[in-house]
């Protein structure tokens, strides 16, 4: 009975292993994953081993960062949110000092545009929820929602004290208004990002608001 040729070294079969990477960019790397897998098959489709596969790791390699995956998903909730927020303070300004009302608002939309178009899988997350979006999470994206209505609403109300602006205008449904213009913008914008461009609905919206200035001159 003849016996079978014993293996070389370099020829017995290797398990693949990730390259080695610093512990924050592993971290983030699997968050990155994640993010991935819910938009591609929504919360349902995450798991460990999904994440593991989408990383290109194994299974202890997720584990070594994230005990569990309610601990992933809330430090990846976290993270975008945070990035969202950051944007969203950079959109309308606290104090519009001597700026047109006009171009501010304009502007603000287009800076929200611009932002969602820089980070379109968060912005995906809170426009575009995918199907079995926790509640916690709808919680979040609400909370933050009505954080922006009253920035908004601060911004219609010093528009309404300057020159040429009418004063029967409720600020608050003018705030709901625009929010939900901006919210459309970024949905379409995702969408469709070269058909509806921020520059698209910078335009626009300068030109409405213009059009309502002008009719009080």
């Amino acid at each position: 009975m003849s016996r079978r040729p014993a293996l070389k070294p370099d020829s017995v079969p290797r398990r693949r292993y990730a390259a080695r990477m610093p512990p924050e960019d592993r971290r983030q790397q699997l968050l990155d994953a994640a993010l991935g897998v819910i938009l591609e098959q929504g919360y349902a489709g995450v798991s460990i081993e999904a994440v593991a596969r989408s990383a290109g790791v194994t299974r202890p390699v997720v584990y070594d960062h994230f005990p569990n995956l309610g601990v992933l998903l809330q430090a990846l909730f976290d993270r975008e949110e945070q990035s969202a927020l950051a944007q969203l303070a950079e959109v309308v300004p606290a104090d519009p000092g001597a700026q047109d009302p006009v171009e501010v608002l304009a502007t603000g939309v287009a800076r929200f545009l611009e932002a969602v178009a820089s980070r379109p899988a968060t912005w995906r997350l809170i426009l575009l929820p995918p199907e079995g979006t926790p509640e916690m999470v709808r919680q979040h994206v609400e909370a933050n929602r009505t954080r922006t209505l009253t920035q908004i609403e601060q911004v219609v109300r010093w528009a309404l004290t300057q020159p040429g602006w009418p004063s029967g205008v409720d600020p608050e449904l003018a705030a709901r208004a625009i929010r939900a213009i901006g919210e459309e913008a970024g949905r379409t914008l995702l969408i469709d990002p070269e058909r509806y461009s921020p520059e698209r609905y910078e335009q626009f919206v300068e030109a409405t608001m213009s059009l309502l200035v002008s009719r009080r001159r």
